[in-house]
């Protein structure tokens, strides 16, 4: 790769995080990260692997019991069609999946299409494997979903794959089951990949369902699933992810580079995730339940605490608020190229609120601000409060 990387962007993401470090008790609402802690089933099976000496290599594609209890949750939750445990794919987190799953599949020029607004790591991972990331909208009017000929229209020779994420980072919008059987359709018809991003499949709200992409017809064999444990059992530091993946080929490249990249991932962890799976499942519905309640209680706050400078719907997944910018909201300085960065760095300067600039998810990312409402009760009050009186002033 070399010299290629300097052409790679650095996330504005990881720019707020080491900004917001310097910030006196701040209020984070800029990483997407649950204020929850890791269940007791996961924290106890990792005190215990310790205990029992658990510290040494395994297999590099993951443990075989933990294998089997993905494949089985594969199965069942998800409907995918796992024949074997050899389909699943331990990871160091989904990010690593996805890194793995761009440089197994991708050649030099590959096109990828990818979503319009979208975490900023899923086009810089196709960047890194040489391809072409082309994005296709997402609409606010349409609750953050894409429109199916728009997509269709954006398939050229060099298409190799569809990049899904749903619910959606950072839109929170969720693909209905006739939005993926169209994107489907489209991938049957074109023989193309589908790279299917579930981190947030057990985070819905409202009347919203998850459907994973490869359980429809005839899509397992050409559907690389990506899912992680760190939203649903709140293990975003711990690391741990897997990928679902059909096709022998690939897999074998696969597991070249997890062990150049990882040998294996932490046994302690892989421990820790049997434990996850073995408990009780209740915890994930116990903290969806919660996200809900902290989504409801910012958005009933937030009217009051923008003076109407932010707008936007609740959204169906995932636990992000993607706001617009009112339009009579301007900049302090003349000239500012960016609205979304210029609003981000008031209120982290003057409101201590962390935020991320809508523009660093992509070009229709812009006038739009996202913050996460994971975090504690208080917490959202505080930032609410701290928001309110940043605009008192500029109303």
């Amino acid at each position: 790769m070399g010299k290629d990387l300097d052409d790679i962007p650095l996330s504005g993401i990881t720019r707020i995080r080491d900004l917001m470090y310097t910030v006196p008790d701040p209020f984070r609402l800029d990483q997407g990260d649950v204020s929850f802690d890791a269940p007791e089933s996961v924290r106890a099976a990792i005190a215990r692997a310790v205990a029992e000496g658990h510290t040494h290599y395994l297999p590099t594609t993951g443990l075989p019991k933990l294998r089997d209890l993905l494949a089985h949750k594969a199965r069942h939750r998800n409907r995918l069609r796992v024949e074997s445990p050899d389909e699943i794919l331990v990871t160091n987190g989904g990010i690593h999946g996805l890194y793995l799953l761009c440089q197994a599949l991708l050649e030099p020029g590959d096109e990828v299409l990818a979503p319009d607004p979208q975490w900023p790591p899923a086009i810089t991972n196709i960047l890194t494997a040489r391809g072409v990331p082309v994005r296709y909208p997402l609409h606010a009017s349409r609750g953050w979903r894409v429109d199916h000929a728009e997509l269709a229209s954006l398939v050229t020779p060099r298409t190799r794959a569809i990049y899904v994420n749903s619910p959606n980072n950072p839109t929170g919008g969720v693909l209905t089951r006739e939005d993926l059987e169209a994107i489907a359709a489209l991938a049957r018809e074109r023989n193309l990949w589908v790279i299917s991003d579930e981190a947030y499949e057990d985070i819905l709200f409202d009347d919203a369902e998850h459907v994973s992409l490869g359980s429809l017809d005839g899509m397992y064999p050409r559907t690389l699933s990506v899912f992680t444990f760190s939203k649903s059992y709140a293990m975003t530091g711990l690391r741990f992810g897997y990928l679902v993946v059909k096709d022998a080929r690939l897999r074998e490249r696969l597991t070249k580079l997890l062990f150049l990249t990882t040998s294996n991932v932490s046994s302690v962890i892989q421990h820790g995730a049997i434990g996850g799976l073995q408990g009780s499942q209740a915890i994930i519905e116990q903290f969806r339940v919660e996200l809900e309640a902290r989504r409801n209680l910012f958005y009933e706050g937030l009217p009051a605490a923008s003076g109407g400078l932010f707008e936007g719907q609740p959204p169906k997944g995932a636990f992000y608020a993607f706001l617009k910018i009112a339009p009579g909201w301007s900049p302090r300085e003349a000239g500012t190229v960016s609205r979304s960065w210029a609003m981000t760095e008031m209120l982290i300067k003057d409101g201590r609120i962390g935020c991320i600039p809508g523009v660093d998810f992509g070009q229709r990312g812009e006038d739009h601000v996202r913050f996460c409402f994971a975090r504690e009760r208080t917490e959202l009050a505080g930032a609410l409060a701290a928001m309110r009186g940043v605009f008192s002033g500029r109303l």
